[in-house]
């Protein structure tokens, strides 16, 4: 017997990835923050705790006012959801009557996304070197998706290359997706509100250290934020629970703590690169806080394996084009030494 709509048969899930709750794990696999939590967020969120018993603010003023004051922006043109997919997902839902378009290797969620809402649409491949020329989505119509950074690989479209393909097509609404942003020094955040055309997205989980809160915002113009509340209000008004509200604006309060933690991480991903790169690795330049490579003499999979019976976990991808790759989250400096002995282990039994 069948329930479930039809349109939803054959839907292929997103495959987040592992978790395990097993303090002798190093987890390098799913791009979160290694450094912990500050304290005035963790006392934010138990003073919150207090006040469960009721609804949280459906307009999140308390964090959306700090985030557009962070931006240099209007709080008219930011919106927040419960993480950045809850945000991608309303986009996907309600701005892509003519279809949505993104590259062959990206986040899986667009895919996924665009199962779920019978989107139309191509699938851009990537150049050789996985970089990507704009200029191939000529060929398409309606909405265009870009993570930039890219993940998995990493790499990034320079800021004026990009600028300069919004302003060539203002008849197309453009979503780029910065959950990686702060790692790079290439957003568009503060130039997108100028566009009718524009909506960037992005995250708390990567940078900002809340991925467990799931808090993720939208930056645009104030009319295509309207329209995105009204989408909100229609399904879900209460979507930004009150203690993730609350850590949100701590998170805000102690910018510092942010700004060291990502020069930390950025330090260490070029220190890990070199040191690959020394082995033999290729490492494709990241401006992420994770590192996509390769070994000539290692099978993707047998790396990822491997180095999970060392209980370290790092993510490989059954997907063409980059089944020899994978994906390395950058961890503290300590996790990368422990990790980077294990991989000189294995490296040295292959040779």
């Amino acid at each position: 017997m069948r329930f479930l709509h039809s349109k939803h048969q054959n839907i292929k899930p997103y495959t987040p990835g592992e978790q395990l709750n097993n303090p002798e794990v190093i987890k390098l696999n799913t791009n979160e923050n290694p450094y912990p939590t500050p304290a005035n967020v963790i006392e934010a969120a138990t003073k919150a705790a207090a006040t469960l018993s009721r609804y949280s603010d459906p307009t999140a003023r308390e964090v959306i006012e700090p985030l557009a004051a962070h931006f240099g922006v209007k709080s008219e043109e930011v919106f927040v959801g419960n993480g950045s997919d809850e945000v991608l997902s309303l986009l996907f839902q309600g701005f892509t009557e003519e279809g949505i378009n993104f590259v062959d290797l990206t986040y899986g969620f667009y895919e996924v996304y665009r199962q779920y809402y019978q989107c139309k649409g191509e699938t851009i491949p990537l150049q050789k070197d996985f970089t990507l020329n704009l200029a191939d989505f000529n060929q398409t119509k309606g909405t265009i998706i870009l993570a930039n950074p890219n993940a998995p690989t990493g790499l990034v479209i320079p800021k004026e290359e990009l600028l300069d393909f919004i302003q060539k097509n203002p008849e197309r609404l453009i979503i780029v997706d910065e959950a990686y942003g702060d790692f790079a020094n290439e957003s568009i955040i503060k130039e997108a509100v100028k566009y009718e055309n524009v909506v960037v997205v992005g995250t708390f989980s990567k940078s900002r250290h809340m991925a467990g809160a799931r808090l993720g915002f939208a930056v645009a113009n104030a009319q295509r934020i309207n329209e995105l509340n009204r989408l909100k209000f229609s399904t879900n008004p209460y979507n930004v629970n009150s203690m993730t509200i609350a850590c949100g604006k701590a998170s805000l309060a102690n910018q510092a703590y942010v700004d060291e933690c990502v020069q930390k991480v950025i330090a260490t991903r070029t220190w890990i690169s070199q040191q690959l790169t020394d082995l033999g690795f290729e490492v494709l330049p990241s401006s992420t806080n994770f590192i996509f490579v390769r070994h000539p003499k290692l099978a993707g999979q047998d790396f990822y394996q491997q180095l999970k019976k060392k209980n370290i976990l790092i993510r490989w991808f059954d997907q063409d084009r980059i089944r020899d790759f994978c994906r390395v989250s950058i961890g503290t400096d300590e996790e990368m030494t422990k990790f980077l002995h294990a991989t000189i282990d294995i490296i040295e039994r292959v040779n």
